[in-house]
């Protein structure tokens, strides 16, 4: 019989919930800190972008390794130093002093980060071993941990018009106070028992498949397709292929390739990743649209997302309670399916519709996605046995960052030819005013606010037009897509059971229907 988890459990699931919050809200506070923090430090376009990319770079190359040191050293272990490691480098990129000074704290942000999901993710499956119970911890964890992405830009601007542009960055300080505090006394410490030690070179070999194809990626969303990225991305994959190469060679790999036998396992995953293009991107485009062709503030803008963030948390509460009873493929099939509805209401939006048609349409893929993540995350982690929790855990935050990378690059791509294509200059514009005005729709608004009479008018309205045609287009074949990923998933996953009927079957083995709903654990507590 599955020990179900008690008061001490909860308790430390709401430390690390909190932490998560506060976290996720000061890494995305950082993107309206930007324009202040460069003004300040005089900070150069370049070094801008690497201010804001670094992060992102780091914490998606060292994923997989924390979530395999944090099973071989202690994930509680490594959890409190990446809590500390985060506290102090958000202290230096608060008072950094130089655009050097501030991209260096920016990369020791993101190394610690890269400690914190995959430690959590696979201390909840030590303290929640009853397959019910870990379901609704983990759609707790991603209620807050999402909220505070979508939170971050309201507090954002809160505190940007209170204090400087260094107060964005310790936001996390007291959370990871209160994780260094509390952690010891209420989370579970877990180790592989026999770790093995970890292999240098399958960490460097990782580092260099991940790092270039998410430098391609980014660059194919910022530029275009060109023959720098495709190379990197190239390279990536071929040091990919070297990494599993080694991987089926080691005896304590640093990635069991043996976790991607089970359909589920690899489902659950293709799913988060395709999810994550199809969905999280398509936000960029959403807070674009609010500000520059309803022209809100950024305060504004994130005003009008708070339905998609109520939306949001509703989903991820609620879904796993459903999934007692209603199995996986079915229930994530039905969500994905109100979010196709709310992508087909933002195809149906235009310049003068106001915000209430966008922003409804938003509430509800965000109110539909949510048995997908949730569902889909408890289906990679609790398909691996208690040693190897940490690198599943890594993997669906790999999967995450990559796809939304790849939805960036590709969605972004095809949105930017979208908008070159619709846009019908008026006559006397400069050189440099037209590619600025191709460049960007917020390129072409800027430029219709220097010129004067109706070219700068009829410079707007196209602009405008322009953009909400390709928000439509691009909401449209994510719509889509979408659709065919939920009858994929509704027939990989349809001999997965739900938890309630495997607890009746008496289902608590490794056979793979029963795999990620009810896995098999031993002491996993610590």
């Amino acid at each position: 019989m599955t020990a179900q988890a008690g008061r001490r459990e909860w308790i430390g699931l709401a430390v690390l919930a909190l932490t998560s919050l506060l976290v996720s809200i000061d890494v995305f506070v950082m993107l309206l800190a930007l324009p202040h923090l460069a003004a300040d430090l005089g900070a150069t376009s370049t070094q801008q972008l690497w201010i804001t990319d670094i992060y992102g770079f780091v914490l998606a190359g060292f994923m997989v390794t924390m979530g395999t040191l944090g099973d071989r050293i202690g994930r509680r272990r490594l959890l409190l130093i990446g809590a500390a490691g985060f506290g102090l480098a958000s202290v230096a990129a608060a008072y950094s002093t130089s655009p050097g000074m501030l991209i260096a704290a920016r990369a020791l942000l993101g190394l610690a980060g890269a400690t914190l999901a995959p430690s959590t993710l696979a201390l909840i499956s030590n303290m929640f071993t009853d397959a019910r119970q870990r379901g609704l911890a983990i759609g707790i964890w991603l209620a807050f941990f999402m909220g505070g992405a979508a939170l971050g830009p309201i507090a954002g601007g809160a505190m940007l018009e209170h204090f400087w542009w260094g107060a964005a960055f310790l936001l996390g300080v007291p959370a990871m106070l209160l994780l260094l505090v509390l952690g010891p006394m209420l989370l579970p410490e877990y180790r592989a028992p026999v770790p093995g030690r970890l292999d240098l070179t399958s960490v460097a070999l990782s580092l260099a498949a991940i790092l270039p194809l998410v430098y391609g990626l980014k660059e194919i969303a910022k530029d275009g397709v060109g023959a720098t990225p495709i190379a990197a991305m190239l390279l990536g994959l071929a040091m990919a292929w070297l990494f599993v190469r080694r991987q089926r060679t080691l005896a304590h790999p640093m990635l069991d390739l043996n976790l991607f036998a089970g359909r589920a396992f690899n489902t659950a995953l293709g799913a988060m990743m395709t999810g994550t293009l199809l969905m999280g991107a398509l936000m960029l485009f959403l807070t674009q649209h609010l500000q520059l062709v309803e022209n809100l503030s950024p305060w504004a803008a994130g005003l009008w997302m708070l339905p998609a963030v109520a939306a949001s948390g509703v989903s991820f509460l609620v879904s796993p309670l459903l999934a007692r009873r209603i199995r996986p493929a079915y229930l994530i099939g039905y969500g994905l399916a109100v979010s196709v509805t709310g992508l087909l209401l933002i195809t149906q939006v235009d310049t003068t519709s106001g915000p209430v048609l966008l922003t409804t349409g938003w509430a509800l893929i965000n109110l539909g996605a949510g048995p997908l993540v949730t569902l889909s995350t408890d289906l990679v982690v609790g398909a691996a046995p208690p040693e190897r929790a940490g690198s599943a855990a890594a993997l669906t935050e790999t999967s995450g960052e990559l796809g939304f990378a790849l939805g960036i690059a590709l969605l972004g791509s095809l949105g930017a030819a979208l908008y070159r294509g619709a846009l019908s200059l008026p006559a006397g514009l400069t050189p440099a005013e037209e590619a600025s005005s191709r460049d960007t729709p917020a390129g072409a608004l800027a430029t219709a606010a220097d010129l004067t009479g109706p070219a700068g008018q009829a410079l707007m309205e196209t602009a405008r037009g322009a953009f909400t045609t390709s928000l439509n287009t691009v909401a449209g074949v994510a719509a889509a897509a979408l659709a065919l990923t939920a009858v994929l998933i509704a027939r990989l996953l349809r001999h997965v059971p739900s938890p309630a009927s495997a607890h009746a079957d008496g289902q608590e083995s490794g056979q793979e229907a029963a795999e990620p709903c009810v896995p098999t654990r031993g002491g996993g507590s610590g």
